[in-house]
């Protein structure tokens, strides 16, 4: 009896580890010190000296059940982004600059190409996030998970001059909400998009081309997460102070929002505002999905939102798209109870 033959295969891990090297080449920051392989990533804080107050910042996540959806299309370079972009957006969201990541992967068999191509995922989140992936790990589970499974998720690391931070300590009535365009459902939700989309959850049904959607529903569903890192230290770069901060995740917008928002503060949004994505319409009506439950488990269109003063709103529009995503103005802060109001 040997490890191969309980169903953990060594020789797949040291493969699936020189498949994905190329791939976190890509990844690497001057500050990243030694190489892949070690047993931590070291990094280096020596810029870090340079600011007056420095506060780490972290955020964990995975992809929840989207990971289904590219298990069945058998297409396995995307989630990774997904993962990354669940943690640095939320690190970006305080005022933070992603330093840099860490990935897990449990699956039920190694099979190193499907790992390699994982990863390619990651890195690539990492590179539209500037953050460096320093290590990882791929969990053999045989008996726990069927061979063609797995997980994945990741954690990520930043840095904010305490002075920076995006505290919504400052925010006030007459302040401009500006919403950035999602890529589709993102990475929440997907427990209930299966059970509406259940007929149609294989990989035939999943390519058959959507009218409504003007590709395949596979294609919609399965669009990474958009990464607003860029796009948030632009407008930092611009001179606007962003006062309020929400990335649009579980909870859609009746959870998250309010997380931006001090005591007696409300933020009003209209849904008029902005072009809500044909994948949401979708869901709604296929799955007979009220209104309320849609703004209370998706984004709907809209993947994260900053409060900025009025006389910064044309700035910080032109800043975000100088970052290459999609701004709209979708409401503003009024006095009131804290929490959200759609009009």
């Amino acid at each position: 009896m040997d490890y191969k033959k309980a169903g953990v295969d060594i020789e797949a891990g040291y493969k699936s580890v020189e498949l994905m090297k190329e791939h976190v080449k890509k990844t690497m920051r001057e500050e990243v010190l030694g190489g892949l392989g070690g047993f931590s990533g070291a990094f280096s804080l020596s810029k870090i000296k340079e600011m007056e107050e420095p506060v780490l910042l972290s955020g964990t996540d995975g992809c929840g059940t989207k990971v289904k959806l590219a298990i069945i299309m058998d297409k396995h370079d995307t989630i990774g982004i997904d993962a990354v972009a669940m943690c640095v957006n939320d690190i970006a969201c305080a005022g933070g600059e992603p330093l840099f990541f860490l990935d897990y992967i449990a699956c039920g068999k190694n099979y190193p190409e499907k790992i390699a191509d994982i990863v390619k995922g990651v890195a690539e989140g990492c590179l539209q996030s500037e953050a460096a992936l320093v290590g990882g790990e791929t969990a053999e589970h045989p008996g726990l998970m069927p061979e063609e499974d797995y997980d994945l998720a990741g954690f990520a690391v930043g840095v904010c001059d305490k002075k920076d931070m995006i505290t919504g300590e400052d925010l006030k009535a007459g302040d401009v909400l500006i919403g950035m365009a999602s890529s589709g459902v993102h990475s929440n939700g997907f427990s209930l998009v299966r059970k509406v989309f259940e007929k149609e959850l294989t990989r035939e049904g999943l390519s058959v081309c959507c009218d409504e959607l003007g590709k395949s529903l596979g294609e919609a569903l399965l669009a990474p997460t958009r990464i607003y890192v860029k796009a948030l230290k632009s407008v930092k770069n611009a001179g606007v102070t962003v006062k309020a901060c929400s990335h649009i995740t579980g909870g859609g917008f009746y959870e998250n929002i309010p997380r931006m928002l001090k005591e007696d503060t409300r933020a009003v949004i209209k849904k008029d505002s902005y072009p809500i994505p044909a994948i949401f319409k979708l869901l709604a009506e296929k799955g007979d999905i009220a209104e309320e439950m849609m703004y209370n488990t998706f984004n709907m269109g809209l993947g994260m939102i900053i409060a900025v003063d009025p006389a910064d709103e044309k700035k910080a529009m032109e800043a975000i798209r100088m970052a290459g995503d999609t701004p709209y103005v979708v409401g503003s802060v009024e006095v009131g109870e804290k929490g959200v109001t759609l009009c």
